[in-house]
This record gives structure tokens, sequence and C-alpha cells, in this order.
């Protein structure tokens, strides 16, 4: 199995190793390539926790 890190190209919809697109196209770096495939999943449910921790600190 290749090592990592590992990338998630939004231009592609693909995980990437390090030589892959430019790196603003890319998330990452992730340590395995797993994590990359799950890297919207996270960003995702980061949101989710950072929009409800504003809506605590704005009293709704």
């Amino acid at each position: 199995m290749a090592e990592g890190p590992w990338f998630f190209c939004l231009k592609h919809d693909a995980v990437e190793p390090r030589d892959g697109c430019a790196e603003r196209h890319r998330l990452g770096p992730y340590d395995t390539r797993q994590e990359a495939e799950h890297a919207l999943q996270a960003v995702a449910e980061r949101n989710e926790e950072l929009e409800a921790e504003d809506r605590r600190w704005k009293g709704e």
C-alpha cells in the first residue's frame, strides 16, 4: 500500500497522492487514503458543529 500524505482534490472529486493537483484545489494532507476519502464528510461535520456553537453564542 502506498504511503501518505493523501489529499482530496475538489476539482476532480478524487483522492490523490502528494504530487496531484495544485494545493488550491485540495483538502489535506491526511495520513491515510481512507481519511482523505472522507474529507468532505469531515468538513460537513465540522461546519455543523461550528454553526451550532455560533447559535449557542447568539443565544438561539
